[in-house]
């Protein structure tokens, strides 16, 4: 017995130096095909978490708005909670937030706050990463460039920006910025590969230059405008345009553009790829406080103005959120994700904002980020949700129905 004992011990260990060599080997490959940092992050860091934008990511400061903006307080906490207890079928609502893993809970009506509570250790300065919210203020900025002359039109070919594309494929000419602002350029986006590394998820992540992978790395798959597929290459592709259109770095024109203009009370900050770099993390870098990201919703609300300045057109706030009828239809949506959307009842994604009508013709719309990210807005009851967490609590579209159906009742 312990003769087949110690041999077995003997084979458990050739295992294990095997896993271990070949676990070994395939880091000292993965690092002479990739910058060695993006190993380093993908070994270390694994899953990417809110914590990123503090732990881990250099950072761009955006700097409190030297006239910041309050808006009224109303508490009415009874009512809107009582409204989600029987919409979410929760007993205590406040109880439910805290275990849902909600970092911050507001809502506003009329510019009067009636319910704005934090949760699991987070404060009113707390600061809180966007996740994908952040696309949606990569749109915006978009639309101020075209408004202010930088940019032309939503019909540019993005190689009239970016035209080393164009040396790579022809085809790059084709695809428009509006193809890119609506998910739908036709390029290859596979969230992960059998190599790991390799796969465009992380790359798109942890790569230590974004710019470089985008330029280098995006591959035509389709013809532009055909399918709407979530991909993380569009916002890097929108980040150079808007460099290359302004000179500024992205957060600096941020700062000019918005930041100031509807008074962010906090600073912020944009997360960069890396030191070296210095690109802004256009996917989901954007770091402020709840009740800031509430600003740049109310912005939206009132149709691009902010109390008499026009900081965004009229015209691309019904643009970048309203329903397109030419792409509402199911073969636009191939994927999951994109049928999630659309069998949602009347939903659809525009530039970067998430759209979902109401029965009496209008509608509501938003920036939605992972882990459960939300600005909501809905214009026919001068309504604006948010809500940040450390995790979803509940799936995503469930948050989307249950902020939809509050509005209806509120």
């Amino acid at each position: 017995m312990s003769a087949m004992r110690s041999r077995l011990v003997k084979v458990f260990g050739w295992v294990v130096a095997i896993l271990v060599g070949v676990l070994a080997l395939w880091l000292v490959v993965a690092s002479l095909i990739y910058p060695f940092e993006y190993v380093r992050r993908m070994v270390a860091w694994g899953e990417s978490d809110v914590g990123d934008y503090l732990n881990h990511f250099p950072q761009r400061r955006l700097e409190a708005s030297p006239q910041p903006f309050e808006f009224d307080e109303a508490p009415d906490d009874a009512r809107v909670s009582a409204i989600f207890e029987s919409i979410l079928e929760v007993e205590d609502f406040d109880a439910f937030l805290e275990s849902a893993d909600t970092q911050a809970f507001i809502v506003i009506q009329d510019d009067e706050v009636l319910y704005e509570h934090y949760f699991n250790g987070m404060l009113r300065d707390s600061m809180m990463t966007s996740f994908s919210v952040a696309k949606s203020f990569d749109s915006a900025l978009i639309g101020i460039a075209i408004d202010e002359g930088s940019l032309s039109g939503v019909d540019d070919s993005i190689t009239d920006y970016l035209p080393e594309l164009a040396e790579r494929d022809a085809r790059f000419r084709d695809i428009t910025i509006r193809h890119v602002l609506m998910m739908a350029a036709g390029l290859d986006f596979t969230e992960d590969r059998w190599f790991l590394f390799n796969g465009d998820g992380p790359l798109t992540t942890y790569h230590p230059d974004q710019r470089q992978i985008t330029l280098e790395n995006t591959k035509i798959v389709d013809p532009p405008g055909q399918h709407f597929l979530y991909n993380k290459y569009h916002p890097q592709l929108l980040g150079m345009i808007l460099e290359r259109a302004t000179g500024m770095s992205v957060t600096e024109y941020m700062q000019t553009k918005l930041w100031d203009p509807i008074g962010m009370e906090f600073d912020g900050s944009w997360s960069l790829d890396s030191e070296g770099s210095g690109f802004e993390k256009m996917e989901a870098g954007l770091n402020a406080r709840a009740i800031d990201f509430a600003k740049f919703g109310r912005l939206f609300l009132n149709n691009g103005n902010w109390d008499g300045e026009q900081v965004i057109p009229t015209e691309w706030v019904a643009e970048s959120t309203g329903l397109d009828p030419s792409t509402h239809r199911a073969d636009h949506y191939p994927n999951q994700f994109g049928q999630e959307i659309y069998d949602s009842g009347d939903g659809w994604y525009k530039y970067m904002w998430y759209g979902k009508a109401r029965d009496n013709g209008s509608y509501d719309f938003a920036a939605e980020g992972d882990h459960g990210q939300f600005i909501y807005v809905s214009p026919a009851h001068q309504l604006i949700v948010i809500r940040n967490g450390f995790e979803y609590g509940i799936p995503g579209h469930e948050w989307f129905d249950a902020f939809h159906r509050f509005a209806g009742e509120l």
